[in-house]
């Protein structure tokens, strides 16, 4: 505690606090703008274990498309966004497909592996999250009207599920009295057995074994019986081998609902 870390163009950094979970709090010897500009010259693109060698450009396929630079924090890509286009989101309006925005985070704890045989003892990394009134509003009025909530991305449905456990009339009286968004922190851990509140369809992509990502996958597949949920997931990522899909961050996706 109370080094002092230096790196290239001035950058340097007080390391205050070890959070006993494999990150620090630091304080930079820059402002927040200052920093980023700086980031952006020297820093590398975090991304999966398996990806051994960065390809070239992974900085612009690395986004998805409704990502806002005016919110900068995540620490990686909500990688079932990568399946969307500008024209796909124009073609799924017309169809009459109500599309709602939240701000998310990703935190490095989405490449963390679970270490521990009892998955009930394994502690989920929290990941910020604030959702703008306008998204409670659809999200309450799809719910009325018996529409289905559709989750892009595991990270997603967490954020959705962590942030709207409160009854409707809570979270929106909360937010007339408070401002125009609820900013928290959402460290809800899903697994096999998890009754969906929220969320009523999935779309994510193929990912690593023993992962909290496939685990959340199965919760959803096996929401009525969790035993069944499991054994479903081996199914579909046996078949999704046997047809050479691909898997992981920059691989297939699939819809569970």
């Amino acid at each position: 505690e109370n080094l002092e870390v230096k790196f290239k163009q001035g950058l340097q950094c007080k390391i205050l606090t070890d959070n006993k979970d494999g990150t620090w709090l630091v304080k930079f010897n820059k402002n927040k703008k200052e920093l980023m500009k700086v980031v952006e010259r020297i820093g590398k693109v975090p991304t999966p274990p398996y990806i051994k060698k960065i390809p070239a450009g992974v900085k612009q396929k690395y986004q998805t498309v409704f990502a806002s630079a005016a919110k900068v924090g995540s620490v990686a890509a909500p990688t079932a966004g990568f399946h969307f286009t500008k024209s796909l989101l124009a073609k799924l309006k017309r169809r009459g497909v109500k599309i709602a925005y939240l701000t998310l985070h990703v935190g490095l704890g989405t490449f963390a592996p679970v270490k521990v045989d009892d998955i009930k003892k394994h502690k989920m990394h929290g990941e910020r999250v604030e959702v703008n009134i306008q998204t409670i509003q659809k999200i309450v009025r799809a719910k009325e009207e018996g529409n289905r909530i559709v989750a892009v991305g595991t990270t997603s449905a967490r954020a959705l599920e962590g942030v709207l456990r409160q009854p409707a009339w809570q979270l929106l009286s909360q937010l007339r009295s408070g401002g125009q968004a609820i900013k928290t922190e959402v460290d809800i851990f899903i697994y096999p057995g998890y009754k969906f509140k929220i969320v009523d369809a999935l779309i994510t992509n193929f990912h690593l074994p023993k992962s909290t990502l496939l685990m959340l996958a199965a919760a959803f597949l096996g929401e009525k019986n969790k035993r069944q949920g499991i054994i479903l997931a081996k199914k579909i990522y046996q078949e999704a081998i046997r047809k050479k899909y691909r898997f992981y961050s920059f691989g297939d996706a699939m819809l569970v609902t």
